[in-house]
């Protein structure tokens, strides 16, 4: 069975659960410099390279792992939002890209073989999942940086294809199961992204799954490239995607009406992990583990998500009520659309042409 039909087979049994944050799971840490740098020698400080934890103190990510494993996750997502060539180069690191992701991959598949062995001795048939995590870069391909030039970019399409295919390849060899292109700000970067994704697939002669996760920048429901939920699906419901859902931005309540529209519309799996509500002054999170599972598990109460999870400020604790609370609840059932197969009214004009 691959890993896309092992996957569904479960969604259709239960409301699957994936991790939490990293970014405020590790700043409990209080690593120093040293912590980061280890002993790679790097032109530049590494002090808030997450990612590179998994070379220079690949314990914390371990932990990480573990706890939210032991919490009730089914899906552990990489420890690499920001392990590619783009992102590294902001510190230096970018020739590390391929050796930071592939160990991540490693990492995260080896807990959650132990996990899924650990179940098995008693009994317990309960597969555990890995997400190969990317985020958006720093770069957009649909907005300019330059007011003063709005058809200035900082990068073009075949470069960001590039990217995202050095990460996914390191990725899909340490183990991940799925490809998870999060946090999309952009549509345009989902979409190399996902042509990342496909001429990978091809490489290797088989299908790499594809989850994707939309993040909202205000509360009209738009990414910051303007698309809408429901118009974001439409541009990229031609990569079959495993998951697509939303990620990020808010908490659970701003999330509420788009998570309903998406449920309507997507005949795939809908994966949502919002953020522990919104962020106080000084930037921290302070939405308590009940009140977000309270709040997702509404969600779950309407058939309208099949995976859940959290983004930042979400701990392990916030995993394991979500967990408890929508647990025996039944899974979201996949709509049944009609495949488009002509454009209404347009066919005389088509056939002349």
């Amino acid at each position: 069975m691959t890993a896309r039909e092992s996957l569904l087979a479960e969604a259709a049994k239960r409301i699957l659960i994936t991790d939490g944050a990293f970014g405020t799971e590790i700043q409990n840490y209080k690593l120093a410099e040293a912590d980061y740098a280890g002993s790679l020698g790097l032109a530049k400080d590494q002090k808030g390279n997450n990612d590179i934890l998994a070379l220079t103190k690949p314990e914390v990510p371990e932990a990480i792992h573990r706890a939210y494993f032991e919490a009730g996750a089914d899906i552990a997502e990489t420890n690499t939002f920001s392990a590619n060539r783009i992102s590294q180069a902001d510190y230096a690191a970018e020739h590390l890209v391929r050796e930071i992701n592939l160990a991540s991959a490693q990492l995260a598949r080896r807990v959650a073989d132990e996990y899924q062995a650990k179940d098995a001795k008693n009994g317990i048939i309960r597969p555990r999942f890995v997400a190969g995590a990317i985020g958006p870069t720093n770069k957009t391909l649909s907005l300019s940086p330059d007011v003063n030039d709005p058809g200035y970019r900082e990068i073009d399409w075949d470069t960001l294809v590039a990217v995202y295919k050095e990460q996914a390849a390191a990725l899909v060899e340490g183990g991940a199961d799925f490809i998870l292109i999060e946090t999309v700000f952009d549509t345009l970067n989902a979409k190399a992204g996902i042509m990342a994704i496909k001429q990978l697939s091809a490489d290797l002669g088989r299908d790499v799954p594809i989850m994707l996760s939309m993040t909202l920048t205000d509360l009209s429901g738009r990414n910051l490239s303007g698309h809408t939920v429901e118009a974001f699906w439409h541009a990229v419901r031609h990569a079959k995607p495993v998951t697509i859902g939303l990620n990020c931005s808010f908490g659970a309540t701003q999330l509420r009406p788009h998570v309903k529209a998406l449920s309507a519309i997507a005949d795939t799996l809908i994966m949502v992990y919002p953020n522990a509500g919104l962020p106080n002054e000084l930037g921290e999170y302070d939405e308590m583990p009940e009140t977000t599972a309270a709040l997702v598990k509404e969600w779950a109460d309407h058939g309208q998500v099949n995976i859940l999870g959290g983004c930042c400020g979400s701990t392990p604790e916030h995993i394991a009520a979500m967990a408890a609370a929508v647990q025996g609840l039944p899974p979201r059932q996949l709509p049944v659309l009609e495949p488009v197969t002509r454009l209404a009214g347009l066919e005389p004009f088509i056939m002349a042409a």
